[in-house]
């Protein structure tokens, strides 16, 4: 049974905060029409990411940028190996796709596959005018060629380590750590 221990924190809430901020910066910086702007958290911490930059965007442009929430389970390339049936949370996307330019969020980018996933279910419910993805950690090892376009931070990682971000939200604490397997 393989258990982790913890290597190291790699952001504190404050920092969390700070990136988040300089996220929505850049969102705005390189959005040309912000009344076409949405953001699509992939269920579990991409929600609450999506959520917070629509909120600090808000107070800096006076807009609501519409956020949306993706269950990307039965989109997985290995939904065998997930469970043999699997919990369905509700995507919750109150706002058509269709022409707007979205902003895909996740915590983690590692190898790709997740956002292969998200891109399959965004594309069931519309034709978007443009997908960018963001996300707070881009820890390499890509087995697909896809790239973020808004990174919090990049951190090289073992095939062995782990990145867990918690955030408030969804584990009642705010960090990041960087954990490593162990043979226990």
């Amino acid at each position: 049974m393989s258990t982790t221990r913890e290597k190291a924190q790699l952001m504190s809430a404050s920092e969390i905060d700070r990136t988040l901020v300089r996220l929505a910066h850049e969102v705005l910086e390189k959005t040309e029409d912000l009344s076409k702007l949405a953001f699509i958290g992939i269920r579990r911490r991409g929600v609450p990411m999506a959520q917070r930059l629509a909120r600090k965007i808000e107070s800096l442009e006076n807009i609501q940028v519409p956020v949306g929430i993706l269950d990307i389970k039965l989109y997985r390339d290995d939904l065998s190996a997930v469970a043999e049936k699997p919990v369905v949370s509700e995507t919750d996307i109150q706002f058509p796709v269709k022409d707007k330019d979205v902003v895909l969020m996740d915590d983690v980018l590692y190898t790709g596959r997740t956002i292969r996933a998200a891109l399959d279910a965004l594309f069931e419910l519309g034709r978007p005018a443009r997908v960018q993805l963001l996300v707070l950690i881009d820890r390499g090892h890509r087995e697909l060629p896809i790239e973020a376009q808004f990174i919090g931070r990049k951190v090289p990682t073992s095939s062995r380590e782990i990145i867990e971000v918690k955030f408030n939200e969804v584990d009642d604490v705010e960090k990041v750590l960087l954990v490593e397997r162990t043979d226990g």
